[in-house]
């Protein structure tokens, strides 16, 4: 029995003609009434009786026909489900990004378009939270975030950033270096001890912004034994770097990803002496989406030794 065959038997039922069945299949009349034969020799019954006047549905033949449709209607919806996951699995990746994270992105994408040639990918830049929630929403399908924005259950208070549901599957470490005047005396230097900043004022953005930057600068400057002297207030990273430009005695930190790509010649990037300081990027995704895409996005992303395991 074949679904072409219930399709036929269908198609004459409802026209109670075999040319009219064959004309609304797009096909020649011989081809319906031998298909229809066919699958009556398999039952050993006949589903029409044939004469030349009419043509209309034996006893049998009124019992198919509602199994018919239930068949051809099942087929219908198995392919719908296909098409709808396929869909939903298809064409385009909905990536969270943000300014500087250099040349990482590029080679992620580069590899994820080794990996993916079909599959576009749109980048959507906005803050952290913004993209933890977007994520978490459904409307990003992965992003990338530094530091850890997610909390576990019982691993302590919350601090409002959580996304229920979002999980962040670490990547790579993201170095810190520290901003100067290039004035300064400590930027002659090629790093910096974090203890040789104690006396300046300490330029960061408002911790609500970062909180996981923010935390881990004040707690290694607390770590390494002084409380930071708070300067002014953090804004855009080009007003930071335009202030401490102008050789104001204070400093700041940024992503050495981004330092490269920055054109800044008042200002000195110096790496932290010692272990230095770092956040882990990740990406976060829905703890209950596992799609094609994302496994492959999370292969791109990983070193290149490891792609292949």
């Amino acid at each position: 029995m074949e679904l072409r065959q219930l399709r036929y038997v269908v198609a004459v039922a409802e026209e109670l003609h075999f040319g009219r069945a064959a004309e609304r299949l797009h096909i020649v009349q011989s081809a319906v009434s031998q298909q229809v034969r066919r699958l009556e020799r398999e039952l050993g019954t006949d589903l029409f009786d044939r004469s030349p006047r009419h043509v209309r549905l034996t006893g049998a033949g009124a019992r198919f026909l509602p199994e018919a449709r239930a068949v051809l209607a099942a087929a219908d919806r198995a392919r719908a489900a296909v098409a709808a996951f396929a869909h939903a699995d298809a064409a385009v990746l909905r990536l969270g990004t943000s300014t500087g994270l250099g040349v990482h992105l590029d080679r992620v994408l580069d590899a994820f378009a080794a990996l993916a040639p079909d599959v576009a990918v749109d980048l959507v830049s906005a803050p952290a939270r913004d993209r933890l929630a977007m994520v978490a929403a459904g409307d990003l399908d992965a992003a990338f975030l530094r530091g850890n924005w997610t909390r576990a259950p019982g691993t302590g208070p919350s601090t409002g950033e959580e996304a229920d549901g979002v999980e962040v599957l670490p990547l790579w470490p993201d170095p810190l270096l520290a901003v100067l005047p290039a004035r300064h005396p400590l930027a002659a230097a090629p790093d910096v001890a974090l203890r040789d900043l104690a006396a300046l004022p300490l330029r960061l953005v408002a911790r609500r912004a970062n909180p996981p930057l923010v935390d881990l600068v004040v707690t290694a400057c607390h770590d390494a034994g002084f409380e930071p002297v708070p300067g002014p207030p953090g804004g855009s990273l080009q007003d930071s770097l335009a202030a401490i430009g102008t050789g104001s005695a204070m400093w700041t930190v940024v992503y050495a990803s981004q330092a490269a790509l920055l054109n800044a010649p008042r200002v000195a990037f110096l790496p932290f002496r010692g272990d230095g300081l770092a956040l882990t990027t990740g990406l976060a995704v829905r703890g209950d989406r596992r799609s094609r895409h994302l496994r492959l996005l999370l292969r791109a992303a990983a070193p290149e030794s490891d792609r292949d395991s």
